[in-house]
Formats: structure tokens, sequence, C-alpha cells
């Protein structure tokens, strides 16, 4: 079976900026669509969540996207799989405390699961203020 990498990658594509808008607006159910039921996140900090923790964060106001803008999204296919990674501007309401407006490194593993693709594992690197982006 032959795929058109250039339309799977807009799919891929797509998809993260779909799952994006769904968590910066705050839309639970709509992002639920786009993580898988074993998905993880990395945060900046270090610290990992399931997809429950997450979402219910989002759910709860504990976590609060005000903005998240990603640059051009570079992917790479590994077979049902594909790893996209991405520079964004993010500003954030975490636990009442406002983040602002700030660059960080996305890598997020995608996998094709029942004809769609799901968010399987996500990471987040805050880039530091002395380090060149």
């Amino acid at each position: 079976m032959t795929r058109d990498i250039t339309t799977e990658e807009d799919r891929i594509r797509d998809t993260e900026r779909a799952r994006l808008s769904a968590l910066v607006s705050g839309d639970v159910a709509a992002a639920e669509v786009y993580h898988a039921a074993d998905f993880q996140l990395i945060t900046p900090i270090g610290a990992v969540l399931s997809r429950d923790q997450y979402l219910g964060a989002i759910a709860s106001g504990h976590l609060k996207y005000l903005t998240w803008q990603p640059e051009e999204i570079a992917v790479r296919f590994y077979g049902p799989a594909a790893v996209i990674r991405y520079r964004a501007r993010l500003a954030v309401v975490f636990g009442g405390h406002h983040v602002p407006l700030s660059g960080y490194w996305h890598t997020d593993s995608y996998e094709y699961r029942d004809g769609r693709w799901v968010a399987v594992w996500s990471q987040a690197t805050a880039i530091s203020h002395g380090s060149p982006e």
C-alpha cells in the first residue's frame, strides 16, 4: 500500500492544530478525540500526566491555555506511527499562576488507530531566555 506522504503530513498537521484549538478553547470533549486512551504528557517541569489527568486539569480550570501558537510542524513517519516537532509560543494559567507568553519545543508521537491519527505521547520543553531560538 502506498501512501501520499504529503497528504498524510498535512492530515497530521491539521489534527495537531485541531487538538491545540480544542485545548485552548477548553473543549475537553473535542480534545479527548485527539488523545489516545493511553496518552501521556511530559510537562516542561517534568511532571507526567495521563490523558484523564491532563484533560481533567483543563476541565477543572486548574490548567487554562490562553494562547498556543505553533510554528511550522515537522513530521516523520515510522509505519503506523508519526513523530511531530515544532516550536510554539504559549501563555497559560496553571494553578492560578499566570505563565506569560513564552517559547516551547513540542515533540508529539502519533499513532494511526481506528482510521485516524491520535496523540499518544507529548513532551514540551521550555526555551530558556539565554538559548538561541
